[in-house]
């Protein structure tokens, strides 16, 4: 079976099993039976979808989309900064005493020292 014709399988079969599952939450018990025989078919045919995906990427068969890169400009940081600046003056606290402290059990222990002997 090649790439598409899995993915097709699983589409369809996800379909019925999302019909299946608004019966049985509904508390028809063969749409609950439907349902777990359906993950079962599921799981085979997503773990060969793996395989396949797999060798397809390895031998070219799979195109890779690029997505582009969030661009960030230096005022967009600039406005982010001043706001914040300016929330902590407007706010009654201390800049520092709005931050908390972190807890004990987060705060790093310092590690013990073994004795070495020196010969």
């Amino acid at each position: 079976m090649g790439l598409n014709e899995t993915v097709k399988h699983m589409r369809e079969l996800l379909a019925g099993i999302s019909v299946d599952l608004e019966k049985a939450a509904g508390g028809n018990k063969a749409a609950s039976q439907r349902v777990r025989t359906g993950t079962i078919r599921l799981e085979k045919i997503a773990k060969n979808y793996r395989k396949e995906s797999i060798h397809a990427e390895k031998s070219g068969g799979m195109k890779r989309t690029s997505h582009a890169k969030k661009s960030t400009s230096k005022s967009a940081s600039k406005s982010k900064t001043q706001s914040h600046h300016k929330a902590h003056a407007k706010s009654k606290t201390t800049h520092h005493a709005s931050h908390k402290k972190p807890s004990h059990a987060m705060m790093k222990r310092p590690t013990a020292k073994i004795p070495v002997k020196k010969a």
